[in-house]
């Protein structure tokens, strides 16, 4: 049995399989699921890595032998379990995935009931000693096993939050990455108006084509060319699970995840004025900016899908958006999805009669933003006592995740990684100049 305690990570599991999670290790984590939770009925899929099917049906073997019911809903994508639970009445659900990590790796994405999930502060910690402890519960019998297709009614439900009907005829590069996107997307497109260039949509765990991970410069080279090439009106690449979406405009250029946040914020708020935004306090102030230019109510959050699931719950949000490329609607269970925001994307463009460019220049424009930049580091807490001191002189600080110092024309967050001793700063100023000068400046405290 191989279950390194190192899998728990803050907002799921993930390792290298079978190094430091095999099967046996799987089990063991279903067990401690049915055991703290004690669900009566869950839902379990699977991504497309290649030891997903044998991880799946240890999960499954574990619930059932813990006197849990489950469902299999088969090869799926993240939000498709979500779906399941959400739409179904599930008790909870697991899948099996590790997300847009390497092949090599795999993991679980866990929920409770009402699409809650479940973290380090939410259940992880303690299923974690129970797994490790291997001293399960003997239940009164072994559960009941199902499937599930969830498919065509996945379907109906993305396709409801959008009015098809307005969307252009818009030529589209998808990029799968031969992530879950081409699964997910397989009865959706052939519903849509759009003329879709689709690459990487097969399934395969062995990603030949690129690592399923758009955040990195490298994995997105491909669809950047190709809408160039093909003179798109834009491209969407999704990551391994396909839970995360990303955008090229039309003029071929990445479109970071606080300006499109800021973008589905104004759809968010056409459909429902006055209504509650949440945002990521890594975002550039244009998403608050932007959310009350449109009558919203912009509420920053601490970094992570965790804390934000819950937060939208408590704060009855209609959406949230990460600078990660994580997007949350109130309208798909208050959970990330991949799919939804493309949609919406595919409607706001048609809506408009402007090219995607043309509706991201002026934050272009105007807010200078320097992305994340990781730096190793001896000491956390002492570098975070450094940049206070060296900053925090008639400045703003919050606490609220990491450290974030805000004067009025200029701005920073510096957070520790979860896993690894490294700081992660995103800056921003209202000039490339000032936002470069003072990136070098913090940067300097960092490193030194």
């Amino acid at each position: 049995m191989t279950l390194d305690p190192r899998v728990f990570k803050a907002y799921d599991v993930r390792g290298i399989v079978p190094r430091e999670l095999d099967a046996d290790g799987a089990y063991r984590i279903a067990r401690a699921y049915v055991d703290h939770f004690s669900p009566r009925r869950i839902a379990v899929g699977h991504d497309m890595r290649l030891s997903s099917p044998a991880l799946s049906e240890a999960v499954i073997r574990g619930a059932l032998d813990a006197g849990c019911d489950v469902d299999d809903i088969g090869l799926a994508g993240t939000e498709m379990l979500y779906h399941a639970v959400g739409e179904h009445g599930y008790d909870g659900g697991i899948a099996v995935t590790a997300s847009h990590n390497p092949a090599e790796y795999n993991g679980m994405k866990i929920v409770r009931r009402g699409v809650l999930p479940v973290g380090g502060d939410t259940g992880l910690e303690q299923m974690r000693e129970i797994a490790l402890a291997g001293s399960f519960k003997e239940p009164a019998a072994a559960g009941q096993r199902g499937t599930r297709p969830v498919l065509e009614s996945f379907t109906a439900k993305v396709l409801s939050l959008v009015d098809v009907a307005a969307i252009s005829p818009l030529k589209v590069v998808l990029d799968g990455g031969n992530g879950m996107a081409g699964t997910m997307l397989s009865q959706v497109l052939p519903q849509l108006p759009i003329r879709p260039i689709a690459c990487f949509m097969e399934p395969d765990g062995s990603f030949p084509h690129h690592q399923p991970n758009p955040l990195l410069e490298e994995n997105r080279e491909f669809i950047i060319a190709r809408v160039r090439s093909e003179g798109a009106d834009l491209g969407i690449a999704w990551d391994g699970d396909a839970d995360r979406c990303f955008f090229v405009d039309d003029e071929g250029t990445f479109v970071p995840g606080d300006f499109m946040t800021a973008l589905l914020a104004e759809a968010a708020l056409e459909r429902h004025p006055g209504a509650t935004i949440l945002y990521d306090l890594r975002a550039s102030r244009c998403v608050p900016d932007t959310i009350e230019r449109c009558g919203g109510r912009a509420v920053r959050c601490r970094v992570g899908h965790a804390f934000i699931k819950v937060r939208m719950r408590e704060e009855q949000a209609q959406f949230a958006g990460e600078v990660s490329g994580h997007y949350y609607f109130r309208d798909f269970y208050g959970v990330d999805t991949g799919i939804v925001p493309a949609l919406v994307l595919l409607e706001l463009v048609s809506r408009r009669g402007l090219s995607l460019a043309s509706l991201i220049r002026p934050m272009r424009e105007r807010y200078h933003i320097s992305g994340e930049i990781n730096t190793p580091v001896r000491d956390v807490a002492l570098k975070l006592q450094e940049l206070k001191d060296r900053f925090g002189a008639g400045a703003e600080i919050s606490h609220l995740d990491g450290v974030s110092i805000d004067f009025a024309d200029w701005h920073f967050n510096v957070r520790p990684s979860n896993t690894e001793p490294l700081l992660r700063l995103n800056l921003e100023a209202y000039s490339a100049e000032e936002m470069e000068r003072r990136r070098d400046e913090v940067l300097g405290v960092i490193r030194a």
